[in-house]
């Protein structure tokens, strides 16, 4: 039985979470908080860095001298990349955002996601969702595990209690819209997700608040 929870603080050790094909480290970097998820393949030892949001020094010490093939940015916002450029430099990994945030970040986007794309991380492959509301093109990453149930890298589009902030109605709908179509409409609800900030959650506890989601426009 694991005893991974996904409780981490920053400046505090690392959780950590064995599949049968992929390991999941994640740490908490920066005064905001931020969740980074480095996600290796147990097979090939390759390794896919989720979200360079900040303190490069813990992260580079979680790939040490083993090749980091690439770094995936959930969205545009400067938390999530304060530390790309810096990894980026020191391990010369292929960065990744979704197609319509990947201007606004500071580092060169050399692969630009879209809906339905995929993210390999060794043998494996993870799909690309589009979230769109917190930004115009925030992405999840889903790993569908063959032996097991369903993982989710939401970034900041998908909390335990409710999605991401949004400007206003508009951008809230489009969100909750995704969210619920996109995610809880076609997941099951044992996926265990993972947010940009704090504690992971599953589908199925937070499905029976949708409702008062979309209610409260929040």
């Amino acid at each position: 039985m694991s005893d991974y929870t996904g409780e981490v603080h920053q400046g505090g050790p690392a959780a950590v979470r064995e599949l049968p094909a992929l390991t999941i480290t994640k740490v908490s970097v920066g005064p905001m908080d931020n969740n980074a998820y480095l996600l290796e393949c147990r097979t090939t030892g390759e390794f896919c860095l989720v979200d360079a949001a900040n303190d490069a020094g813990t992260l580079l010490g979680l790939v040490g001298e083993r090749p980091l093939a690439r770094v995936v940015t959930t969205h545009q916002h400067w938390d999530h990349w304060q530390a790309l450029a810096e990894v980026v430099d020191a391990t010369s990994a292929r960065t990744a955002a979704g197609r319509d945030d990947a201007d606004a970040i500071p580092v060169a986007t050399d692969v630009p996601l879209g809906d339905g794309d995929t993210v390999s991380v060794g043998d494996l492959t993870l799909e690309v969702i589009t979230l769109v509301g917190h930004t115009p093109g925030s992405v999840a990453l889903f790993y569908d595990d063959p032996s097991g149930h369903g993982h989710l890298f939401t970034g900041d589009s998908l909390f335990p209690g409710g999605v991401g902030k949004t400007s206003g109605p508009d951008t809230f709908g489009s969100l909750i819209h995704d969210v619920e179509t996109k995610l809880f409409g076609r997941l099951a609800d044992d996926t265990w997700f993972y947010p940009g900030h704090g504690k992971d959650s599953t589908l199925g506890a937070e499905r029976p608040a949708l409702g008062d989601w979309r209610a409260r426009g929040w």
